[in-house]
């Protein structure tokens, strides 16, 4: 296996900008996820990497070796696609031995590769039987067996698990990661839903309109995004936003919405007066009846071990929080609202930039061990 280095790339089509000078690093053996909703560029990334499609400008290197021009065949990697591109014609052994058959590889060889493979995605019982007959789920485990009988330098897979219903995603979910951590193979992942970037990625590297928001581990995307966008894109449901206007010092610990005082991670720069966004998850938004902070109750989501409870302040603001499936409030009651000081993250309204607070300096030891 091998390092995957992109520098700067750049992909344009006519006047359509895909892809903005992305930086990123996928090491040796991680499992890398591109996140994003359709049209954001992960895709023509992949495609780039891949070799299917080639750069503007930029750099593409897979180990020591500079790619960024190379064709796809000229580039040891191998691609699973969200359609599963099977031969229909051909049974399973034949479609996991086609790669390992055009390189004219002896027959035995070919064999003990296909069988290897087959015991890693257990499916030697299907070996036999046409493609045509087998389940989603089990194609898929063909269409990866195809690309690991290869033991490629890096595996590049586009949505691969899209095509499947909930039930056989998730468990595709488990039974992907599990065949990384027994290869240790570097692997770029393309998704456009976050959930199978949480479960399964070492890294997340999360796109919009062409541009990286943020590139981190899934813990500290989650509790400290980079941005508006990264904050509404991850979780579910998404995080809330509180909109007010402040000047705020570097040191300040806490923001006026409304008649409430609100406590923040301590600022880590000056901010000038303007407008600005409280950020909070769900589930770091609680009951508490003597906060001035009011809301009513416009509904609420019975999710067997939460509630879900969507309300609205005397701002005008909406925001949902996930509390215990006990919780006793419906439809029209009043609530004062209270937040978890340590998991409340500052926005400017106008970027969509995160503010720079105490919380950083978690964030950033998160990082160094995560690529230690």
């Amino acid at each position: 296996m091998a390092e995957i280095r992109v520098q700067n790339l750049h992909k344009a089509f006519a006047d359509f900008t895909a892809v903005k000078d992305s930086s990123f690093t996928v090491r040796d053996g991680d499992f890398f996820c591109l996140l994003g909703p359709s049209g954001c560029g992960k895709t023509t990334t992949l495609r780039m990497i891949a070799g299917l499609e080639l750069p503007t400008s930029g750099q593409i290197f897979l180990g020591d070796e500079d790619v960024s021009f190379k064709r796809a065949s000229a580039r040891d990697i191998a691609f699973v696609f969200q359609m599963f591109a099977l031969y229909p014609h051909m049974n399973v052994r034949k479609n996991i031995a086609f790669p390992l058959v055009s390189q004219g590889l002896p027959r035995a060889q070919i064999d003990a590769a296909v069988e290897q493979a087959a015991r890693t995605l257990q499916i030697t019982a299907l070996l036999d039987k046409p493609v045509s007959g087998l389940s989603s789920g089990d194609r898929q485990r063909v269409a990866l067996g195809r690309a690991i009988v290869r033991q490629p330098l890096a595996f590049l897979m586009d949505e691969p698990l899209g095509a499947l219903d909930a039930e056989f995603r998730e468990q595709m979910c488990r039974e992907l990661r599990a065949l990384h951590d027994r290869l240790h193979a570097t692997t770029v992942y393309v998704t456009h839903d976050q959930m199978e970037a949480m479960a399964m990625a070492d890294t997340i590297a999360i796109m919009n309109q062409g541009v990286i928001e943020q590139l981190g581990a899934p813990r500290e995307v989650y509790e400290r995004p980079a941005s508006v966008f990264v904050a509404d894109f991850v979780g579910a449901p998404s995080m809330n936003f509180l909109p007010f206007d402040a000047a705020l010092a570097s040191g300040a610990s806490a923001v006026q919405i409304g008649p409430a005082q609100i406590e923040v991670p301590a600022l880590r720069e000056d901010i000038s007066a303007r407008a600005l966004l409280c950020g909070v998850r769900p589930e770091h938004v609680r009951f508490a009846e003597a906060s001035p902070l009011r809301a009513e109750v416009l509904g609420t989501e019975y999710l067997g071990t939460s509630r879900v409870v969507t309300l609205r302040t005397g701002q005008g603001a909406t925001l949902r929080a996930k509390v215990e499936v006990t919780t006793g409030v419906q439809r029209g009651d009043h609530v004062g609202l209270a937040f978890d000081a340590t998991a409340v993250s500052l926005f400017d309204k106008a970027s969509g930039r995160a503010l720079r607070t105490a919380r950083d300096d978690v964030a950033l030891t998160m990082r160094a061990r995560h690529h230690g």
